[in-house]
């Protein structure tokens, strides 16, 4: 399951979450960001369970964004315990970011 995150759920979803979260920072007229939409949808899918998977639009919530310190897009965070543990900018594989996922687990 993807979810979604927002100023609103941001705290309750992420910095509380009991499990890891990998937060896909996103804008809906970004090209790089539609391709990795799928990419994203199959991790969510592939670890529920283990780690919560949400995208958060950067124009819907430019808090968020300036808050993390978002400059490029798409912008992946795993967070851990409440941190941001690790950032990773711009399009790449399905294999990359699982790769990257699974290091963040370690």
């Amino acid at each position: 399951m993807e979810y979604k995150f927002t100023t609103d759920n941001f705290d309750a979803e992420v910095l509380q979450a009991g499990i890891p979260v990998l937060v896909d920072f996103y804008a809906d007229w970004c090209g790089p960001c539609k391709m990795m939409g799928p990419v994203v949808a199959k991790i969510a899918e592939e670890y529920e369970g283990r780690v919560k998977v949400g995208k958060c639009n950067i124009d819907e919530n430019m808090e968020m964004a300036a808050r993390y310190r978002i400059s490029s897009i798409p912008a992946f965070v795993v967070f851990r315990n409440g941190k941001p543990e690790a950032t990773y900018v711009g399009a790449m594989s399905a294999a990359e970011l699982k790769e990257k996922v699974e290091q963040a687990l370690k």
